[in-house]
């Protein structure tokens, strides 16, 4: 009778033993993931030919950033028969899944035997360009395209997928979101921390640049407004006016009677107020973006800001005169498309903080401080 108290006893204390041990290991795990910050989501939403590629470079040459450059493209390439409209859904889970890292999504828009460099503008990435995407350069290097593409692009596809998944913050820049309610669902989802900068341009800067860039831009065009309404001289215009209109759609359902869920989470920032002082938008950008603006990045952000080039080819992000190409087009649009722009993009001009220009004589003698309305 005894021998069999105490062999209760002792598996008692034995059960007892494992509660305390599984309920203090668990304590431990979770402490250790309580340490762990999530991953905080970003997502530079803007238009073709608006600085996107610059503002993307900001955040792509931070060391705790992974950056991607429109993955949304390998959507429309795809699925060019659809409209902008029908793509969003398409471009939104992809959207989604990049930024938990789950690359697996570009399988329905990509070749089986896929590499990394068959990603769209792959090489912009600063982090698929050091380890453990590429072993050539350090991490902590600011690391120009170029010399990216020719050293890193034999690597697989995987090493897209392993290298966002050691990144503190995802970005994200995407031209191919007309509407900010289409990110609701991400908004809310429990598993994203996403913010959304909402960078805009002057519209006649926009045209300006869109008409140097024609080729390159025809079967975006096609999607956003048909291949018909490209046609003629009003294609261009029609183009804009889709553009400027979600552009005002963007802004008020960020910025006006707002839902609870977009609070602290949607940042409007003008290109032309970057140019004019980028130093100081660059360190509100990465404030927004809980990122430290480190003295190396505070230089490279000046140097590629205070260079000669003018930016006048697609994608091209290197040092240029970034105040006189934001200023181009008062020199070089005739005043006759400046009108026929304002007439299609009146709203957004006035709700973003573009002034009109009323005759020639003005758009000569019009300085960008006096273009830009202070809001």
């Amino acid at each position: 009778m005894v021998k069999s108290r105490s062999v209760q006893v002792l598996l008692i204390l034995a059960v007892l033993s494992l509660l305390i041990h599984f309920y203090f290991l668990r304590c431990s795990n979770n402490a250790l993931m309580e340490e762990k910050p999530s991953p905080v989501h970003i997502l530079i939403l803007s238009s073709w030919r608006s600085g996107s590629s610059f503002t993307g470079q900001i955040f792509s040459q931070h060391p705790s950033v992974f950056y991607l450059m429109e993955p949304a493209w390998h959507v429309w390439v795809t699925m060019y028969q659809n409209s902008a409209k029908v793509l969003h859904m398409a471009v939104r889970d992809l959207v989604r899944s990049v930024f938990l890292c789950d690359m697996s999504v570009f399988d329905a828009y990509m070749s089986r035997q896929k590499k990394k460099s068959d990603l769209f503008q792959w090489e912009t990435s600063r982090a698929l360009c050091s380890p453990p995407a590429c072993d050539s350069f350090s991490r902590s290097d600011i690391i120009p395209a170029g010399s990216c593409r020719t050293i890193c692009g034999k690597y697989p596809f995987s090493k897209v997928e392993e290298a966002c998944k050691t990144y503190s913050h995802v970005a994200i820049k995407e031209v191919r979101f007309l509407d900010l309610k289409v990110l609701y669902p991400l908004l809310t989802d429990p598993s994203l921390n996403l913010k959304i900068i909402h960078l805009v341009r002057d519209p006649r800067a926009v045209f300006r640049s869109r008409e140097n860039t024609v080729e390159d831009l025809k079967r975006d065009s096609n999607i956003i407004v048909g291949s018909q309404g490209t046609k003629g001289e009003t294609g261009p215009y029609n183009t804009m006016q889709v553009i400027c209109k979600s552009h005002v759609e963007i802004y008020k359902a960020g910025s006006q009677a707002i839902p609870s869920f977009l609070k602290d989470r949607y940042l409007l920032v003008r290109y032309e107020d970057i140019v004019r002082d980028p130093l100081a938008w660059a360190a509100q950008m990465y404030r927004f973006a809980e990122l430290r603006f480190m003295p190396e990045l505070q230089k490279w952000v000046h140097n590629i800001t205070h260079g000669k080039g003018q930016g006048a080819q697609a994608f091209d992000i290197g040092s240029r005169d970034a105040l006189g190409v934001a200023e181009a087009w008062r020199k070089t649009l005739p005043f006759q498309k400046i009108r026929k722009v304002q007439n299609v993009c009146k709203d957004a001009m006035d709700l973003l903080g573009y002034k009109l220009l009323q005759s020639e004589e003005q758009q000569k003698n019009t300085s960008l401080d006096l273009l830009l309305a202070q809001n």
